[in-house]
């Protein structure tokens, strides 16, 4: 007789992969270590995007932007203190996507990290906040998240072009046509959603995204942390482990999430390694790249920036010291929490110019 299955894989028990490829995903995870805030300013709903792969995605409006166009935005600098400014974009708001993280296979945009994350940035930013939903590895390996991402802003594009005569019952067109402005969109992406977002911005920067995406204009892209790897360790994932995160659970995402057969250095985990297309010519957007200091995965942004910067690409590079993984997007009401605000924020006017 064989042997019974057992686990070779398990993803802080979240997740877990058994010797005949059958895979447990838990419906019960302890989220108390994570800061919950009922932020009833924002209302949020939820709304298929994907029917052929039963995706869905939330959306995110300050309730007092909901019935009427937005006049003014309001947002928290690093003290806490209320600021209020008037807007000169024809009185209609941005639209922010959030592309959660779980190293592409856990995560979901009704998680409490990601939902109090959403609630922040639709609050602290006055804007729109879109968070989809992607097919999640070893079920569905990689590039299915980033094609599921791409998808979900085609949603927004053809939402967007929906008339009054084409508008479906049931459909989501009250929230986004009323004061939200298509030119005006930026992504945020957390972790493996950082990777994600920066795929986006290649395969956008690649061609005239006006082509495809219009009226839906893309200004730039938030990288939280992106997950990024490679087959050559760095510093800082030599070490110490993080609270949340040590190097095997990063291996074991990758191992789970790759394409059958494929290392660390696939061009959709290294976007320097040795296969990875050359990013010379990409017209990438601006980028905003935020990471912690005691981040096992700071050595790998670092360079990326660094690498984007000296091919003449619009990065910005900011670490915050002492700080681990996950930091804004698992306390985003904190002190912290608004200074990350704030910078968002700042990047945003200054490349909707």
């Amino acid at each position: 007789m064989g042997s019974l299955p057992h686990v070779v894989e398990d993803c802080m028990g979240v997740l877990q992969l058994y010797s005949n490829g059958t895979i447990f995903r838990s419906k019960h995870i302890d989220f108390s270590r994570i800061p919950v805030v009922d932020d009833f300013s924002v209302l949020f709903k939820d709304c298929l995007f994907d029917k052929h792969h039963n995706l869905y995605l939330r959306l995110y409006k300050p309730a007092a932007l909901t019935a009427t166009p937005n006049i003014t935005t309001y947002y928290d600098d690093s003290d806490g203190n209320n600021i209020i400014e008037h807007n000169n974009h024809n009185n209609k708001i941005p639209v922010v996507y959030y592309l959660h993280g779980g190293g592409f296979c856990v995560g979901s945009r009704s998680w409490p990290n990601s939902h109090s994350c959403c609630t922040r940035l639709a609050s602290g930013l006055g804007a729109l906040v879109v968070a989809p939903d992607y097919r999640l590895a070893p079920e569905h390996r990689l590039p299915a998240a980033m094609e599921d991402a791409h998808n979900s802003i085609k949603w927004l594009r053809d939402q967007a072009k929906l008339t009054g005569k084409e508008e479906r019952e049931g459909g989501c067109d009250s929230w986004l046509r009323n004061g939200v402005d298509f030119d005006r969109v930026f992504v945020i992406g957390d972790s493996s959603g950082g990777n994600i977002a920066h795929h986006l911005a290649v395969r956008f920067g690649s061609y005239e995204p006006e082509k495809d995406l219009s009226p839906v204009r893309v200004r730039g892209y938030i990288l939280l942390a992106p997950f990024f790897g490679g087959y050559a360790r760095t510093k800082s994932e030599e070490g110490p482990s993080e609270g949340l995160l040590n190097l095997e659970i990063l291996d074991r995402f990758w191992r789970l999430s790759m394409p059958a057969g494929e290392n660390r250095d696939h061009p959709l985990a290294n976007p320097f390694g040795p296969a990875s297309p050359s990013l010379d010519r990409v017209a990438l957007g601006p980028i905003l790249a935020m990471v912690g200091g005691d981040e096992l995965l700071k050595d790998r942004v670092d360079d990326y920036a660094r690498r984007l910067k000296s091919m003449g690409k619009m990065i910005e590079y900011i670490e915050f010291e002492g700080k681990q993984h996950g930091f804004f997007t698992n306390d985003p009401y904190s002190k912290i929490g608004n200074r990350v605000v704030e910078i968002i924020r700042r990047f945003m006017l200054t490349n909707s110019k």
